[in-house]
């Protein structure tokens, strides 16, 4: 979002920048810039840009599994109060690593990453229901990652 909280809008060639980086991260400024019509400190200008503006991030994404990470998690979590407030309190925790406000039968969806069932025991019983406000959780442990994409595109 911009300043104002509004959408930022993007021009044809920055979309076509984030979605050759969507594609495959690892794509150098100067193959980006062939593929989009820049030269490539253009490119690596308005990567930049869309960086710093929290439009987009480049990172590396893991599987759990093989970094030692066997037990993953939703916890849709029912809050009584200020839901933001809890909000912030579960994404200080460590083993969450996405967090949303949702509207339905959870007030907050929170992924965990765990080594073990121990470890979710722990992060449920010691972290997040230990916060005031939680008033109920649900977990669902996933037994298989089905699909996983970030290349859907730009609008």
């Amino acid at each position: 979002m911009s300043p104002t909280g509004k959408p930022i809008q993007l021009d044809n060639v920055s979309k076509a920048i984030v979605e050759q980086l969507q594609s495959d991260g690892r794509r150098s400024y100067a193959e980006i810039g062939k593929a989009v019509g820049l030269s490539e400190a253009a490119v690596r200008q308005r990567v930049q840009k869309l960086t710093d503006s929290g439009v987009m991030q480049v990172v590396a994404v893991t599987d759990p599994m093989q970094l030692g990470f066997f037990r993953q998690a939703m916890i849709g979590i029912r809050v009584m109060g200020d839901t933001t407030s809890v909000a912030e309190r579960v994404g200080r925790i460590a083993a969450v690593d996405y967090l949303v406000l949702t509207a339905g039968s959870f007030d907050l969806l929170a992924e965990i990453v765990c080594e073990n069932d121990e470890d979710l025991i722990d992060v449920l019983n010691k972290e997040i229901r230990s916060i005031p406000g939680v008033q109920s959780t649900e977990t669902f442990v996933y037994l298989k990652l089905q699909k996983q994409f970030y290349n859907w595109g730009t609008r």
